[in-house]
Order: C-alpha cells, then sequence, then structure tokens
C-alpha cells in the first residue's frame, strides 16, 4: 500500500517516477492562462488569513461546500474567516475522489509544509498555522509565484483594462513576466443592450473614438487591440456557449449596430449575425498580430436565476452544457483559413462527449506554418481532473501530436494553484510510464523525457515566443 501524497504520489511505474523526478519536476512553469488580480501582484500583496487567500473567489470549493448542506453564509456571506474556513474543513472528507481532495492537501504541502490530513479536528491548527506562515514576506503574492518558479502569468483582462499594474510591474523590472490577455466577450455581447451600450460608452472613453457606427466599434476595438500588444500581450480569449459562424453582409451588421445604440433590442437572427461579424473581426486581428486565439467553448452559466440575481456571474451555478459544436467551429475556422487569416488556436471543450471532436477538427486546419497550429486544449473547468486530463491527452495521442500539446495552465483567481501544474505533470509521466512497461512505448528515456519536458514548458515558451 503506497502512502497519500508521497514523492511518488499518481507514479505507479518506476518509469513514470524516473520521468517525474528527473524531467519534469525540474521544469519552470508558464501559465498562459489564468484569472489572476495583476493588482494584487503589483501591490505583493499578503492576506490576511488562509480564507482569503483561499475561499475568496473559489467556487469549486463553495459548490462542494453547498453540497455538503452549508449555509451561504459561509460560502459568499458574511460568516468570519475562520468560521468559513471551518465550514471548508468539515466538507474535506466528504471530497474524497473528487480532485479538491488532491489539491486541498497538495496546497497544504507544497505552500505550509503541513501534511495533516485537513478535517473537522484539525481546521483550527491549520488554520492558525497558515495565517501565521501567511504574515512572512516570503509568502506575498510575488513570492508564491517564485516559490512554484512561475516564469510568466497571462492574466485575463477585458479591453477597456488601463493595464496599470502590467506597466507598473514591467517599469519595476519584476522577473517574472505578468502579461495580459485580450478578453473582449463584453464587446461581442449584443444580446443585452442595455449593458452593452453602457459598455460601449466605457470603450468609448478608453480609445478616445465616438462609437455611433459598426465601423466606429471595430476601430476602438483596434486601438485597444494595439494598446494590448504594447503592453506584451500575445494571446486573446472567448469564454462562448459555442462558436458563432452565421452568414451575414456588412449592411446586415452595420443596421443591426445601428438599432442597439438607439436602444432598441435585436431579434436572435440579428444577434448572431452580429456577434459572427465581431467574432470574425476579432480573430482577424489576432492573426495580423501573431498572437494566439484562445476559446472556451461549452459552459451553461448561470443555471439557477435565484442564486444569479443575490450574488452574480461566476459564484458556482455554472455546469457543462450540451451544444451541437462541430458544425460551427468548422464554418468559423474555415471562414478565416479560407482568406489565410486563421491564428495559432487553443480549443478547450467543457463536454467530454467533443474531445474526438475537437481532436480532429485541429487537424482540418494544421497547415505546416506553425508545429501544433492548432491545439486541444487541456482538460478544463469541470474536466481538470485526475480522468479528465487523461481523457484529453488520450484523445490527443489518438488523433494528433501529444508531443507538440502546449500543456497546463491554472484558469484560477488563487496564488496558491500552482500544485496544479505539477498534478498535470504525474497524470502525464504516468500515462507514458504505463505505455512503457506495457509495452507500447519504447524504453527510451531520451525521448520520452525530452518530450515530458517539451509538454511541461518547452513547447508553451517555443509556441508563445515567450
Amino acid at each position: 500500500m503506497k502512502a497519500f501524497l508521497d514523492q511518488n504520489f499518481l507514479l505507479q511505474t518506476e518509469t513514470a517516477q524516473k520521468l517525474y523526478h528527473e524531467h519534469a519536476k525540474k521544469m519552470p512553469i508558464i501559465d498562459y492562462h489564468c484569472h489572476l488580480p495583476p493588482d494584487q501582484i503589483a501591490a505583493d500583496k499578503k492576506f490576511r488569513n488562509l480564507t482569503e487567500i483561499w475561499l475568496y473567489g473559489d467556487h469549486y470549493k463553495w459548490r462542494a461546500m453547498r453540497s455538503n448542506g452549508v449555509a451561504e453564509k459561509y460560502c459568499t456571506g458574511d460568516a468570519d474567516d475562520l468560521q468559513k474556513f471551518k465550514q471548508y474543513a468539515a466538507t474535506v472528507p466528504y471530497t474524497l475522489r473528487n480532485p479538491l481532495y488532491h489539491w486541498t492537501h497538495l496546497e497544504l504541502q507544497r505552500y505550509f509544509g503541513i501534511d495533516t490530513l485537513l478535517n473537522e479536528d484539525s481546521a483550527e491548527e491549520i488554520y492558525y498555522n497558515c495565517t501565521e506562515q501567511l504574515q512572512q514576506d516570503e509568502m506575498s503574492c510575488r513570492n508564491l509565484l517564485r516559490k512554484m518558479n512561475v516564469k510568466v502569468v497571462c492574466t485575463t483582462d477585458d479591453p477597456v483594462h488601463s493595464l496599470e499594474h502590467h506597466a507598473q510591474l514591467r517599469e519595476e523590472g519584476f522577473e517574472i513576466k505578468v502579461l495580459p490577455t485580450f478578453r473582449a466577450d463584453k464587446a461581442m455581447a449584443v444580446d443585452h443592450q442595455e449593458s452593452y451600450n453602457t459598455y460601449l460608452n466605457e470603450l468609448e472613453n478608453v480609445s478616445g473614438v465616438k462609437i455611433s457606427h459598426y465601423d466606429d466599434l471595430l476601430e476602438a476595438i483596434r486601438i485597444r487591440h494595439d494598446f494590448f500588444a504594447e503592453a506584451g500581450c500575445k494571446l486573446s480569449d472567448h469564454g462562448i456557449e459555442n462558436f458563432i459562424a452565421e452568414d451575414y453582409t456588412q449592411e446586415e451588421v452595420k443596421k443591426s449596430f445601428q438599432k442597439i445604440r438607439s436602444e432598441k433590442n435585436l431579434d436572435k437572427c440579428a444577434i448572431d449575425k452580429l456577434k459572427s461579424a465581431i467574432l470574425y473581426e476579432l480573430a482577424k486581428l489576432d492573426h495580423e498580430k501573431g498572437w494566439t486565439q484562445q476559446f472556451h467553448v461549452g459552459a451553461m452559466r448561470n443555471n439557477s436565476s435565484r442564486m444569479m440575481k443575490n450574488l452574480g456571474p461566476d459564484t458556482g451555478f455554472d455546469s457543462i452544457g450540451d451544444y451541437r459544436i462541430g458544425t460551427p467551429m468548422s464554418r468559423f475556422f474555415d471562414r478565416l483559413d479560407s482568406s489565410n487569416q486563421l491564428a495559432k488556436t487553443i480549443i478547450y471543450n467543457l463536454n467530454p462527449r467533443d474531445n474526438y471532436l475537437v481532436g480532429t477538427m485541429i487537424g482540418n486546419f494544421n497547415d505546416g506554418s506553425t508545429p501544433g497550429k492548432m491545439q486541444f486544449g487541456s482538460g478544463w473547468w469541470f474536466l481538470d481532473q485526475k480522468e479528465g486530463m487523461e481523457m484529453q491527452m488520450n484523445a490527443l495521442s489518438n488523433l494528433g501530436l501529444l508531443g507538440r500539446f502546449v500543456g497546463m495552465l491554472t484558469d484560477s483567481r488563487s496564488f496558491l494553484s500552482y500544485p496544479r501544474h505539477e498534478y498535470f505533470r504525474r497524470i502525464l509521466c504516468n500515462l507514458l510510464g504505463n505505455d512503457v512497461e506495457n509495452g507500447e512505448l519504447p524504453h527510451d528515456m531520451n525521448l520520452l523525457g525530452q518530450t515530458v519536458e517539451n509538454i511541461s514548458y518547452n513547447n508553451a515558451k517555443s509556441f508563445f515566443n515567450f
């Protein structure tokens, strides 16, 4: 029987152990997609206590707590931080076989040196121990990144953001690159006329363009796209239910945009055509600058209207959607590819049903210009766990080139999430190690070791030109 979370955690064979300890473990981290707050990095924030750094904003933990019968005041409400932590600690024993159980104890080990299992009995001692450690200088935001050997962090930023904190970090010469990512979802949100017009007014202010017409919108977006590029941005990102690739004419989308600016609502057909046009123009800008475009596809968001009204979005009431993504995805990429304006692309699907669809779709648009130009992104959100990662890597291996995979990201708002890279690397090494032991791969440690190092770090460094 193996000990829980020992040095060979998840590594079932001798080959897997060698691959991890001699190759994967030493590689730095490129976190090319996350939601870390850049202002906290710029301020080199230190957290008041373990609850603030661990539970604030973490909808994974909130969902588990709610499932365990914990009242909302201990999740997002006004209970004091110690009581919130105790409620989470009391929930942890019920998360056996949920990735939270692994992540929780990995983070306690890697950041705080704590091997004790978290539960109701150990909660208070662990809380005060970690809170005391968090007051030390070595536990500030920047030092937490250093501790995990992070080299690049790409935050997620709206086009209207000032990027002042990224500029501060650059001017100070902070050795870890903290770069923005262009997330223009609100520039496409034409299905909510009132909030969309409010957003356009913000975009006017930061771009200096009076947005009266559709062409004005495109000019304002281009100005902000240029601004992000000057700040070191190399990626865009879209969080969409599905790809949108309706046929449209310029006359149609211009009329629809005028209607919105006149505070009139659009029907679904007009909404889809205008969204298709804006998404296409954003993708062309990405290609023009040599950026990588990311698409997070398939989330069914804000399912509880009651909790959406009370708490707002991103609070733990989202699920996997069952959208039919193949046809619109193909049409969207083909439209760009036909004019040779398809940028490097990463697709993250949320429904595991679509793994083989995405795995074959990327092969349709790889054109020999860039190794792995079209990427099948790592297991995302509800698939960000052992089985989900294995399914994604197995599909990619069967249908494409695992050796060109750009690997893992945190997609997290927490500075304590970097052991997820270790988790991924151990799973990767275990997959390869099992194949070697089964005689399905050669025992060529040079080949295997280089593949592991590439997927862990080198591929991303080269792909994004960091």
